[in-house]
């Protein structure tokens, strides 16, 4: 401490390069401090720093005997807490995750200790260092927020274990959905709606949702016991229901929670299966060497869709495009919501199909696919539905939202298929193919890479840059954080650093998203474990991506 002290009033008034000088390592006696980048000027990203405390003077080792799940939840706990801590000193930022907990690296369990990784502005005055600003700020205020943050006797233990707890059960719940036979759990009491649509908290009084007896199920959790709640089965569920009566809102409650929650969030008991997929249509995207012959054929002037690229597709194009990738990623669940979706993907209608011959409309739409997907893919839906009775032809189930509560009219559906059969054609006049997965050329990536100087950054979670390229990512709502965007830079990067063609590039992603994935990527603070799924989508939407077709 005392030589990072010295090192700070030696440079006090000079240039703001001087502060370069002070990187390097620091003892605080209980603590080691690691000043790693140095921020070029004051209006450049902050300086990262970690702090690693031994578990010896902590009274936390017991963490340590704990569950994967807990320990996330607890690592995610103390960041939160760093984070109020410090949050009267706005020069001080640590990565948090919203109202989810992801496996961050904001804090870490390590042999040697507990490390925080975060941001520090350093001050300045113009572009003069403030030298004695800078060590009251690091060598004074810092140490309390640090030791506070990480000593057992300073923290609420009670609303650590209830926070670890909520988190553990959350995972246990979701690893029981498979052999439940489920691809979503919504337990009873959950608040679903939010307090408004740029905000993430819950609604206050918003209504509670109680699943009907037909569709209740019950799952055991190690901290909270059985829960009771509904049960979204694998297979093809339609949510119906009337405007304004919570169809979204349940279905975006089902996407978002593929992923914990932390208490009073009102979704803490809502789980998905990790695979599963929200798509939509995404206008102007690009596509790369993808077979669309499932949903696409027969195109004008003879275009091959077996092998498709394009740098703006439509709306139905895009959809398709976004379903079979997500196949090859490993999605096991659509989710897909009718206001979002391209209508000629979805459905072509008796009228329609008179109208215009099918020699004559390239597009099967996904009403004549989506059995098959169920049946010989295994891969479950959930759609949101109001405008299109055709797909009760095809639902094994269908909820009806009513006041933002869940009605089972599944057999009232079967009676309006009788009194209503439907006179379209199915459309599907071949076989569901399969197809093997598309390979990736490195080489682009690395040349792309080094273009750009090899920087790599989130630009919030819309947006990644990866060497001079910008890769627009507003579609991909499943992503929580900036923090799983720039691990999805890393992970790119660590592709980029190997040779030649990757046969699989999902595979080669989960290899390196196993274990102690952290250990791979740089010592910053502000990444989280992303998604095979949205790594993969991330980088299909890359323009400069260069794919060859797994035909």
């Amino acid at each position: 401490m005392d030589q990072l002290t010295a090192a700070l009033k030696k440079i006090e008034k000079q240039n703001y390069r001087a502060y370069q000088q002070i990187k390097g390592q620091y003892d605080f006696s209980d603590y080691t401090f690691y000043i790693d980048y140095v921020q070029a000027d004051p209006f450049a990203s902050a300086s990262r720093v970690r702090a690693v405390r031994p578990w010896s003077v902590t009274g936390l080792q017991w963490l340590r005997d704990k569950s994967s799940s807990y320990q996330i939840a607890a690592r995610d706990y103390i960041a939160r807490r760093f984070a109020e801590l410090s949050k009267m000193d706005s020069s001080i930022s640590i990565a948090l995750t919203g109202q989810t907990v992801l496996d961050s690296t904001a804090v870490l369990f390590t042999d040697e200790g507990i490390e925080l990784r975060f941001r520090i502005n350093l001050p300045a005055e113009g572009r003069s260092v403030l030298g004695k600003k800078a060590d009251n700020l690091l060598t004074f205020h810092l140490p309390k927020y640090i030791r506070r943050a990480t000593l057992e006797r300073e923290l609420d233990l009670d609303a650590l274990t209830h926070h670890c707890e909520v988190i553990e059960d959350q995972d246990v719940m979701r690893s029981k959905l498979d052999e439940l036979n489920l691809l979503a759990f919504v337990g009873n009491g959950s608040v679903l709606p939010r307090l408004a649509g740029d905000c993430d908290l819950p609604m206050k009084d918003a209504v509670e949702i109680i699943a009907p007896q037909s569709l209740e199920v019950t799952i055991d959790t190690p901290n909270q016991g059985p829960l009771t709640g509904l049960g979204i089965s694998k297979g093809i569920t339609l949510i119906v229901g009337g405007g304004f009566h919570g169809k979204s809102t349940l279905l975006t409650a089902i996407e978002r929670s593929i992923y914990n929650h932390i208490p009073g969030d009102g979704r803490e008991k809502v789980v998905t299966t990790s695979n599963a997929m929200k798509i939509r249509a995404e206008d102007g995207r690009c596509v790369h060497n993808l077979n669309l012959g499932n949903y696409i054929n027969h195109l004008p002037m003879g275009k091959d869709t077996s092998d498709f690229s394009t740098q703006d597709a439509s709306g139905s194009t895009s959809q398709a495009a976004w379903l079979q990738e997500s196949i090859e990623a490993g999605a096991n669940g659509l989710l897909i919501d009718e206001d979002t979706s391209a209508t000629n993907f979805m459905i072509r209608d008796e009228r329609m199909q008179a109208l215009v011959s099918k020699g004559d409309e390239p597009i099967t739409p996904l009403v004549d696919r989506i059995g098959q997907l169920r049946d010989e893919l295994n891969i479950s839906t959930i759609i949101v539905m109001g405008g299109s009775g055709d797909y009760l032809d095809v639902a094994d189930s269908v909820i009806q939202m009513h006041d933002y509560q869940a009605v089972d009219v599944t057999e009232k559906a079967k009676e309006v298929i009788a009194q209503h059969p439907t006179e379209r054609n199915n459309e599907s006049e071949t076989a569901l193919e399969t197809f093997r997965p598309r390979s990736l050329n490195r080489a682009t990536l690395q040349k792309t890479l080094a273009e750009g100087k090899f920087r790599v950054s989130a630009k919030g979670k819309d947006s990644l840059r990866f060497g001079k390229e910008f890769t627009d990512l507003t579609a991909l709502e499943q992503l929580e954080s900036s923090s799983e965007v720039n691990a999805i830079g890393w992970l790119w990067f660590q592709l980029a650093q190997l040779p030649g063609w990757s046969n699989n590039p999902a595979k080669e992603l989960s290899a390196m998203l196993d274990g102690n994935w952290s250990h791979t990527m740089p010592n910053q603070g502000d990444l989280a474990k992303p998604r095979v799924l949205d790594a993969m989508a991330a980088l299909n939407r890359m323009r400069k991506s260069q794919f060859k077709s797994g035909k």
